[in-house]
């Protein structure tokens, strides 16, 4: 079994120091323990478990409420919603990791200050202007000297409603910005970098929005997308299948 670094062990202790993910986690590990699912598996459900875990998650919140630390429950939901899913990926990947399912030299993060270059390579120049993308999540591997060598940026999103443009359009303009065309000369856009990042997409889809023929065309601008469900259509893929993209696309 591969043994986390001490910074793959911050990150997993702070994650199952979160407050709300207590019981997002613990019914992780019943459908482990239960022999419900793998760990591989897992990331397809995380649509279910989320959803499971609500109820005690406004337990927790409502507690938190009288004692004065928020004041809004659903507020807090909407905010929990999000970093749930980043958390349950993160959490589940490392656990793969630990299985062996992925390579170990693959690293992921949240924080892009941990990421030694990334600004650097995801930074595109409009005139005297500077666009960056929408970044949940960075999996990335190592130059020897840790500067980032090859990378995925992993926009996450609970649903479709939300801000799930910003990704694709910053994609497209990566795409204008490495190619020769009018519309990089016109607007004097500048990106230097030889490879450019994968750039990806998942969602847990609370709203069942996928189906919807305008959100999927928004899938066809990403290098893959993934859903949170144990679906895999033509324009979609199960999260779980993150794990072989990674291992083939930065191995």
């Amino acid at each position: 079994m591969y043994k986390l670094t001490k910074e793959e062990k911050k990150i997993i202790e702070k994650i199952e120091n979160t407050y709300y993910m207590k019981p997002i986690l613990n019914k992780f590990n019943i459908l482990i323990q239960n022999k419900k699912t793998t760990w591989l598996n897992s990331f397809n459900k995380i649509y279910d478990v989320l959803k499971n875990s609500e109820q005690e998650v406004r337990k927790i919140l409502s507690d938190r409420r009288n004692k004065g630390e928020i004041k809004d429950i659903s507020q807090a939901m909407k905010s929990i919603a999000g970093n749930a899913f980043s958390n349950c990926l993160i959490y589940l990947f490392l656990k793969n990791k630990i299985e062996e399912n992925i390579k170990p030299y693959i690293f992921i993060t949240s924080e892009k200050s941990k990421v030694k270059g990334f600004d650097y390579l995801t930074t595109i120049k409009i005139g005297d202007e500077k666009q960056k993308p929408d970044v949940d999540v960075i999996i990335y591997t190592e130059k020897e000297d840790k500067t980032v060598d090859k990378c995925i940026i992993l926009s996450l999103k609970t649903s479709l409603r939300e801000r799930a443009g910003q990704t694709y359009k910053w994609k497209l303009l990566m795409e204008i910005a490495t190619t020769e065309n009018p519309i990089k000369n016109k607007y004097n856009i500048n990106y230097k970098i030889f490879q450019m990042p994968i750039i990806c997409f998942a969602t847990v889809n609370f709203y069942n929005e996928i189906n919807n023929p305008q959100h999927r065309g928004m899938f066809k601008f990403f290098d893959k997308s993934f859903i949170a469900k144990d679906i895999n259509a033509e324009f979609i893929s199960p999260l779980s299948d993150i794990v072989e993209f990674v291992n083939f696309k930065l191995g």
